[in-house]
């Protein structure tokens, strides 16, 4: 389904991604962890085409994507959506209409330039946000919203594409626990009822453990593990993060994990 091979990419004398290989067969939940600088972001960049790899290619249900150009690469980017941690979103425009921009790649100059949007666009993309329970703040701006609401309207827009794949980058980085709970737990249903294919770079163990069918690990650019949560030990997170990193259960518990504890109170999702 989808397969890098020797997946490479440099800037100037310094290599951010390293030969890069692996197979996905089957629509899965898979989790990339490692330390900041470890290749994370800019191998999710170059399976979206937003950055060209410098070798290597990348095949998806056999079709070379790695050296797509023009609308055959902006047909690919709306089959592949990007979630970003700063959810990319345009403030002062109202919710449905960011939404809507996932529509983008398929619509005309014009009817961009006018934010003109057929009837049936506009009814998907409020039961998108229905699904995703923020349907009621579709008129408000989306500087309004809370991080986490921000970030559910990110997904609704991922989610107009009607994506095959879809990468998100950090999506809970920058989220309170209980947001950052909301936003996995959406993204999981999604893979779920969906049959999509989700990759997520991750910030933590446990939400890889618990979320993920698959952790691939990187390390200075390099996949150093790829495997099942249940392997993912803490000699093995040794080996991603380094030597010297505190691996205790204290110290790799997730703030999702702490919400779990502290409140009896089930979570939205």
């Amino acid at each position: 389904m989808l397969e890098l091979k020797s997946l490479t990419k440099r800037f100037g004398d310094k290599t951010a991604v390293d030969a890069a290989t692996f197979t996905v067969d089957r629509p899965m939940m898979i989790g990339i962890i490692g330390r900041s600088g470890a290749g994370k972001s800019t191998l999710l960049r170059m399976l979206n085409r937003l950055s060209d790899a410098s070798e290597g290619e990348i095949l998806f249900e056999g079709r070379e994507i790695s050296s797509l150009k023009g609308a055959a690469r902006r047909e690919w980017q709306s089959r592949c959506a990007m979630i970003f941690q700063q959810f990319n979103l345009v403030p002062r425009m109202d919710v449905v209409s960011n939404v809507l921009h996932g529509t983008l790649n398929r619509r005309s100059t014009f009817a961009t330039m006018f934010n003109l949007y057929p009837q049936d666009d506009i009814h998907k993309a409020i039961e998108i946000l229905d699904r995703l329970g923020i349907a009621e703040q579709a008129p408000k701006r989306a500087e309004a919203l809370s991080g986490g609401q921000q970030q559910r309207v990110a997904i609704a827009r991922a989610l107009m594409q009607d994506p095959s794949i879809i990468l998100a980058d950090e999506p809970i980085a920058s989220l309170d626990p209980m947001n950052a709970q909301i936003v996995m737990d959406a993204l999981r249903r999604i893979h779920e009822e969906d049959g999509r294919m989700v990759i997520a770079n991750l910030h933590t163990l446990d939400t890889a453990r618990r979320y993920c069918d698959r952790v691939i690990g990187m390390r200075d650019g390099r996949i150093v593990f790829d495997g099942s949560p249940e392997q993912l030990t803490t000699g093995v997170a040794r080996d991603i993060y380094g030597a010297g990193a505190d691996f205790s259960e204290a110290a790799t518990s997730t703030a999702i994990e702490t919400l779990d504890r502290t409140t009896a109170q089930p979570v939205p999702a």
